[in-house]
């Protein structure tokens, strides 16, 4: 059985991650784009000097010609300008949407068969902006930011809360923004309410303990940047990335908050939002409608609110 075929379009951090996490999971073939010369060819030749410790087979290339990812079955596009230091998703918007067009044009010329995740910021925008200029099929291009999101959330309960991380159970829907929606009603430690063991834990105070979480849930990526002062986060936008590629290429059918296009799901007709969303062979197999009380409607609302503004903004440029 021929090994399925993987292009990242982006060299940088998050692509040299995206490689090598691949090439230890042995989910397919990579080739690795980028437009700065040398630099793909030196990351994956890096990777490939390291099989025999990983004990991984799979071949890895590095390259400045789209035309070598023709043929792919799965494209990651990473490509973009990192957010700095005070600089918000949406400042990247004029920079990133004309890298994007361009991203569009030649994965539809030269791998118009693939499934398509994006992790170019602003998000829900560059998802939005591939899907209109390569028409691709809505299911078969989709965003990564509420794995990520979500995992973020689970890490600070668990901490809270001193558990394993492995047993917390979190999602986040919305836009990847400041205007993200933490399900604080669905949150649980192996089927026990994450709120019902804050309340043991602070009293009074649980939901004091749980709104800092949500906050920092919203603001965790520009923490990141802020830290690192040059750059902004990589491994765990790769590895959850990772995770819905692999639930498509294994076609495992995996429920994943997923930025992915709405048909009327939550109110929501014509428009890409983080929605949970089952994975599989055809990428973006349905979406599944939760149902919401009042106050996590109100939010998500506000959310998709902010996406119409930057879809909105990002037309009246142009694109």
């Amino acid at each position: 059985m021929a090994r399925k075929k993987i292009s990242l379009i982006g060299g940088g951090q998050i692509g040299g991650v995206l490689a090598q996490l691949i090439a230890q999971k042995e989910l397919g073939d990579v080739v690795l784009f980028d437009i700065v010369e040398d630099m793909p060819q030196g990351k994956t030749l890096d990777i490939v000097e390291g099989s025999r410790v990983d004990q991984t087979d799979i071949k890895l290339s590095g390259t400045n010609s789209y035309a070598d990812i023709a043929g792919s079955d799965l494209v990651i596009v990473t490509a973009g300008l990192p957010r700095k230091p005070g600089m918000s998703r949406d400042d990247l918007l004029t920079t990133n949407a004309n890298i994007m067009k361009s991203v569009a044009e030649n994965v539809k010329e030269y791998a118009p068969n693939s499934i398509v995740i994006i992790i170019s910021n602003p998000l829900d925008a560059m998802v939005t902006l591939f899907q209109k200029v390569s028409g691709f099929p809505h299911n078969r291009v989709l965003g990564q930011a509420g794995v990520l999101d979500s995992s973020r959330f689970s890490t600070f309960i668990a901490w809270e809360l001193g558990v394993s991380v492995k047993d917390v159970n979190a999602m986040v829907l919305g836009g990847h923004g400041d205007t993200m929606v933490p399900l604080i009603r669905y949150a649980n430690v192996n089927g026990v309410p994450v709120m019902e063991l804050l309340e043991q834990k602070h009293g009074d105070n649980a939901k004091e303990v749980m709104d800092a979480m949500v906050n920092r849930t919203k603001l965790a990526g520009g923490e990141v940047v802020k830290l690192l002062k040059t750059g902004s986060a990589f491994y765990s936008p790769a590895t959850s990335a990772i995770a819905m590629a692999e639930a498509i290429l294994k076609e495992d059918n995996r429920l994943m908050p997923t930025c992915a296009y709405c048909k009327g799901e939550y109110g929501l007709d014509g428009y890409y939002l983080g929605v949970p969303a089952v994975l599989g062979a055809n990428g973006v197999e349905r979406i599944i409608e939760l149902k919401l009380n009042e106050e996590e409607t109100a939010a998500l609302e506000v959310s998709t609110n902010a996406v119409k503004s930057l879809i909105e903004a990002m037309s009246n440029l142009g694109f």
